[in-house]
Parts: structure tokens; sequence; C-alpha cells
């Protein structure tokens, strides 16, 4: 686009500076075309682009204008409504789908978007956005693209996450790989739990992996390190094997007492054990000590059985028949038994 030049004058150190303004598409800039004036009115300076040296000796600011102005109005893409209508005809699934029309927005010189509204069930919300564009002195517009684009009610889908973070526990199944960055907090180079100054002071930890005493290259990788061991602290502990859970509040009493709780090793044994009752819903899971359940060792006790007495029965308002005949005196009653006549020999 070619410059058309703008005269003016601005007041500098009390005189009158003439200058020329350039207009661009973007911005006003300040031109000087009497450089060698401006010498002799600041000295021997740097000039309008900087601060230069008076004729009295002093410093003399100088002025630069700078000013964003917007692209004129279009009133050929404008106008253009119906090309831009037809346009989003085209791409959409139904011609009903475009509805009325909201606007128009200059997106630079010569290029202009008119939105639509969306009249499809499934997309409510949404707009039309068809971007038009000529040529310089050009009547007729060019059709750049037409989407669909969200508006401000759109419904739209949350914002995609990777799947490592969307990852949650339970989520691996059988034959599933669960790679572990690097960088993992929860874990630490194995050399570096040998002990070291701290086993000379005596602090070393019941969690310390003291691969010193294996052969380089026995021991493992990598350990649990203290963040990764605050971490299954308070997932277990604020879990559904914790104090807090329903069946902890109800059992008549705590882990700590019951005989079928298996001390972890290390540093946890303070805190945690596994469960090793069959007949508990926490059978072997993690268990804190102030967790409890109806299976308690020492709570549950099953009663003896009760000896029952026999029934006594009053005979005296009833006579006792016998439900079996009673074996007669031998030769009282004749035991050969009446031949039935059945009318054959």
């Amino acid at each position: 686009m070619a410059a058309t030049p703008v005269c003016d004058g601005v007041t500098v150190s009390g005189g009158a500076l003439p200058r020329c303004l350039v207009l661009d598409r973007a911005e006003f800039v300040a031109v000087d075309h009497q450089r060698s004036r401006n010498r002799d009115h600041f000295g021997e300076g740097r000039g309008l682009g900087g601060a230069g040296r008076g004729a009295d000796g002093g410093e003399s600011s100088t002025v630069t204008t700078t000013a964003t102005r917007r692209p004129p109005g279009d009133a050929v893409l404008t106008g253009a409504v119906d090309e831009a209508r037809a346009a989003a005809i085209e791409v959409a699934a139904r011609p009903e789908h475009v509805g009325e029309h909201l606007g128009a927005d200059l997106e630079a010189e010569r290029l202009l978007t008119h939105r639509f509204a969306s009249a499809d069930p499934a997309y409510r919300g949404w707009q039309w956005a068809v971007t038009l564009a000529r040529v310089p002195r050009g009547k007729s517009v060019t059709v750049c693209e037409a989407v669909l684009v969200p508006g401000e009610d759109a419904l739209l889908a949350q914002a995609w996450v990777p799947w490592s973070q969307r990852l949650a526990p339970g989520d691996l199944g059988v034959g599933d790989l669960l790679a572990t960055e690097p960088d993992d907090e929860r874990l630490e180079p194995g050399y570096t739990a040998a002990g070291g100054s701290e086993r000379d002071r005596g602090e070393v930890d019941d969690d310390t992996d003291r691969v010193a005493l294996w052969e380089l290259g026995l021991g493992r990788v990598r350990v649990l390190s203290e963040i990764g061991r605050d971490d299954a602290v308070d997932r277990w502990y604020s879990g559904e094997h914790g104090p807090t859970a329903p069946l902890a509040e109800a059992a008549p009493a705590p882990c700590s007492t019951c005989g079928f709780v298996l001390p972890l090793a290390g540093s946890l044994r303070r805190v945690f054990g596994v469960c090793t009752n069959a007949f508990s819903p926490s059978d072997g899971k993690v268990v804190s000590y102030d967790h409890g359940c109806g299976a308690h060792s020492e709570v549950a006790v099953l009663p003896g059985p009760v000896e029952v007495a026999p029934p006594v029965g009053d005979d005296e308002q009833f006579d006792v028949i016998a439900l079996h005949p009673v074996a007669h005196t031998p030769g009282s009653v004749d035991a050969t038994p009446d031949a039935e006549d059945l009318g054959h020999s």
C-alpha cells in the first residue's frame, strides 16, 4: 500500500519544527525530512530520534508521535450478507440450520467476517463464521472460509488432559503397562539411601536400602523417597482402611489390639499393619492401627452351647396310648392270622 504524506507541525523547544506524518496500514510514524535543520536547531545531538543538545548547551528532548488506528469500514464486504449466508448454507447439513445474521467483524483491510446464529439443536449457542475478502478497488467478494465456532453460551467439552494425568487408581488392568517417569519424585536412586554419614551417626532410617551391602548391580535401581512414603501414608490413613472410615467408627475395638494384624516392616510399622483375618472386609489390606471392624480377635467371643432339658409332660388328665402295638404274652392270643378267602386255592 502506498503511503500518503500528511504534513503537520509540532512545537519543540519554543520553535515550530516542521515534520511529515506518513500514513500506513498500522500506525502513524513521524519522519523527519529536515535533519540538517534539526542539527542547527538542537546542536550536534541525535536529532528527532532522541535527546540532543540545544543551542544553549542544555538537554533538549524531541517528540515522536505514534498512534494505532483501525482499518476503515468496508461497505462492499459489509453488504455481502447474502453471499456469506449462501456459503454457510453450503457447509451446513441443512439450510435451516443457518439462523439470523448476528453482525460482522472487520478483521483487517478488505477482510471481514459475518456471523450467523446456529439453528442446529445439537449446536445451540454456536455461530457460523464466514470470512470474506476482496481485491483493491474490487466490487466482488471472495469467500475465504465458512466454519462453525462456539459462542459465549456454547456447550464445550472439557479441556483435554494428558492420559498420564487422567489415570486414576484402579484403572490398570491385566496386561497393561504403566511407565514411571525418570524424574518421579516418589522415587530416588538406590545408592542415595545407602546410609553414608547418617549411618556413622546412627541415624539410619528403618527404610534405608543398604546398597553398600550388595554387590554393585544387585540392589534396586530406585527406592521409595520421603515424598513417596508421605504420599502413601496420607493416602492409606485417609482412605477406607483408616480411622475415619464408617467401618472403623462402628468397630468395637481398634486394630492395634487385634491378633490378626501383622505389622509392616520399616518405619511404617509404627502406624500400619496388614489384616490377615479371612472374615474381615480388610483382609489382605494395609490398615492403620486405629482402624477397626467387627471381626476383632478379642471382642467378638461366641457364647458356649446351652444344655436343653427334656420336656416334662402332665399325664394325670389324659391317657397315654402307645403308638406301636405292645408284644402280648405267648399263648394268650393266637398268633396265626386268619386265612383270607380270596376265592382261589
